[in-house]
């Protein structure tokens, strides 16, 4: 099976973002992207992210050909564009989690209330005008907007983040649905309280320290 280790770890993820409620129904995908041979590995169109399998998954050529697997969600040229854009992108992963799209839907952008929103690389989570999903103008203006962040809220649509590995950019979207949450429980009480450019960078030098020496990567 071509890009075997891949296509299990995207069936695990599958699972956690549909258990972790990011991907109601058939909605959200993830993909995985060699740099060695070109290939991509994305979630098949159509399937419930928890329930497909490895085999399902589809691998992709540069161009777009389907090399193995099933039909590849309709996002896949969105995907693409985010490898072409960031070389050292190996992970993409778009969501309709409700907090996010909630967002997207009112055409607000996430903001510094957390200093979490800074493993995103930005201060603020962009939204990008609405293009009907599966398109090559939606693949465009997302990575347009997105510029050197790693998230995008997408119009009337939802959240596609990218990462250098998968287990990263799964978290990143769980980061930034919480962030999401956070934001509209407040704007429910009051008017949040944004962190400024100096808290901003104090927290970003202590990000620069976060986490384990050794990273899994996926």
């Amino acid at each position: 099976m071509i890009m075997e280790r891949e296509r299990k770890a995207l069936s695990e993820y599958g699972r956690r973002l549909s258990a972790a409620g990011l991907t109601p129904g058939t909605s959200g995908n993830l993909s995985v992207y060699d740099p060695e041979t070109g290939r991509m590995a994305v979630s098949p169109s159509g399937c419930p992210c928890g329930e497909f399998s490895p085999e399902s998954a589809a691998v992709l050529d540069e161009t777009g050909r389907v090399l193995e697997g099933w039909k590849p969600t309709s996002e896949w040229s969105l995907h693409q564009a985010f490898y072409r854009r960031h070389p050292e992108a190996r992970a993409v992963v778009h969501t309709h989690s409700m907090y996010c799209t909630t967002f997207a839907v009112l055409h607000r952008p996430l903001e510094a209330v957390h200093y979490m929103i800074l493993s995103a690389g930005c201060d603020e989570i962009p939204w990008a005008p609405y293009r009907t999903f599966g398109t090559p103008e939606l693949a465009e203006i997302a990575v347009e907007i997105c510029g050197e962040g790693k998230a995008v809220l997408l119009a009337n649509h939802g959240l596609v983040v990218w990462e250098e590995s998968l287990e990263k950019a799964c978290a990143l979207a769980m980061d930034l649905e919480f962030l999401a949450e956070l934001q509209y429980h407040a704007s429910c009480i009051g008017e949040p309280v944004v962190l400024g450019p100096h808290q901003r960078e104090l927290a970003r030098e202590r990000f620069k320290t976060y986490g384990q020496a050794e990273e899994r990567q996926m």
